[in-house]
């Protein structure tokens, strides 16, 4: 029977961690259960910064961004030894289950954990959207708004001086920012690892562009794909474009939670501590499906690629 269970974010903050922690703590507190925070992700887990926390702790917390219980990466994490150092921990403040708020390397961790009998339920957090096993995480569409209401700024600007932008995005490994921003906008381009650059492509419509006397060009780059200082420099000899480049980088991650990120967040919370007190139910992720919070055996998950494009690049293409 479970009688405590722990809270901790990992990985990159996200907007709606807030959130999230507070539905929680609260959906356990409402169980009859004693709830707990971890400080610092995986590494505070290791070194015990563990605190028990009553209803009070999460006033005010729903609109803020960030994460008041703070965040760090573990790359130790790896190591097993280190894994049951953290089990260990667990087991000394006899708490039950562990729910962990963040992205891949977050799920791994608690994978790791659940090895060692800690029963473990995770929860997507990260701007990225480059989880597997959901459609969509908390804080992607916070992100994405943050990204839409700098590029609607640039533009001003870009519109005043006839200038083509090159705005850098964050997304790792994952273009889904990039992408939906490009459609939000009306990019003229858009560069990431589901729709890669075609040089001749983009120039070509640049030239047509420059000869309309467009006003600006807008084209939006995923993070670590290639250096947008180059292709700024290429663009302006190719095409006659006054090129700048923006990079946005982690103004991407702040901001209060956009109400779909409060209400995500909010459902993925509660639904948390339904499935650590269903005995019959063993460690978990949690997604979305469709619309539906669903859930998945965490070994399955954690194995789970990116794949949710949902045809956004032929889309792209279409409307360009």
């Amino acid at each position: 029977m479970i009688r405590k269970i722990a809270v901790l974010t990992s990985g990159g903050d996200a907007p709606g961690m807030n959130a999230c922690l507070r539905a929680v703590i609260r959906a356990g507190l409402y169980q009859g259960i004693d709830m707990y925070v971890i400080y610092d992700g995986l590494r505070g887990l290791v070194e015990g910064q563990i605190k028990q926390v009553n209803k009070d702790f999460t006033q005010d917390i729903i609109n803020r961004g960030g994460t008041i219980i703070r965040s760090a990466r573990l790359p130790e994490f790896k190591d097993p030894i280190v894994v049951e150092r953290a089990a260990d921990q667990l087991k000394d403040f006899e708490i039950d289950a562990l729910v962990g708020i963040g992205g891949d390397g977050t799920f791994r961790g608690l994978n790791d954990l659940a090895k060692h009998g800690i029963k473990v339920v995770g929860i997507p957090g990260t701007i990225d959207n480059d989880v597997g096993s959901t459609e969509q995480t908390i804080g992607f569409s916070t992100a994405l708004n943050t990204i839409c209401e700098c590029i609607d700024k640039l533009k001003d600007t870009s519109g005043s001086h006839q200038r083509c932008s090159l705005i850098e995005v964050m997304g790792r490994h994952c273009g889904d920012l990039a992408m939906y921003a490009a459609l939000a906008e009306g990019a003229e381009g858009v560069i990431c690892v589901e729709h890669p650059l075609k040089e001749d492509v983009l120039f070509r419509k640049l030239r047509k562009m420059k000869a309309q006397n467009k006003s600006h060009a807008i084209i939006i780059v995923s993070e670590n794909l290639l250096d947008i200082h180059d292709l700024a420099k290429k663009i302006e000899e190719k095409t006659g474009f006054d090129t700048r480049t923006e990079v946005l980088g982690r103004l991407q991650r702040g901001g209060s939670p956009s109400a779909e990120d409060r209400v995500l967040a909010a459902r993925m919370g509660a639904k948390s501590i339904e499935l650590l007190l269903n005995d019959k139910c063993d460690s978990r992720i949690i997604g979305v499906k469709g619309g539906q919070i669903v859930d998945l055996p965490i070994e399955e998950a954690v194995n789970m690629k990116h794949e949710h494009t949902h045809g956004l690049r032929d889309l792209i293409d279409m409307l360009q």
